[in-house]
């Protein structure tokens, strides 16, 4: 418990602060990611990379772990707060939401919306629908 909790502190920290690098070091190479404020996936870091900085432009997201469920063989489970505000202050969205990660090697591997993957991801996130 104390790996999966330390991982994912660590990357929601990196996130929050902007740090693409420090992120996308926790990741494996073929990570696949949800784009939250798109809807769809990408896969791999250079296109995380390009993602956030294309919803970075657009929102100011912080994601803050309040929960994390170690679930054994490299499944981790995570409640986050989650406030999505416009780049001029506008709370958007602020809401708790699940967080569901892949992990092996001791890096991500997947991150999917919702408990376990539930959600939907073809759509862009109601918390980013206030465009």
């Amino acid at each position: 418990m104390a790996a999966a909790q330390t991982l994912i502190e660590t990357i929601y920290s990196a996130f929050n602060k902007r740090n693409i690098e420090g992120a996308l070091a926790l990741m494996s190479e073929s990570v696949s990611w949800p784009k939250a404020s798109e809807g769809g996936r990408v896969v791999g870091k250079e296109e995380i990379r390009a993602y956030w900085s294309r919803q970075w432009k657009e929102f100011d997201p912080r994601v803050d772990p309040t929960e994390v469920i170690d679930r054994g063989e490299g499944k981790i489970d995570v409640r986050v707060h989650q406030v999505v505000k416009s780049l001029a202050g506008e709370v958007l969205s602020d809401s708790e939401v699940w967080h569901a990660y892949s992990t092996a090697d001791g890096l991500i591997e997947r991150m999917d919306l919702g408990e376990s993957g539930t959600a939907s991801e073809q759509a862009p996130s109601s918390a980013f629908s206030h465009r």
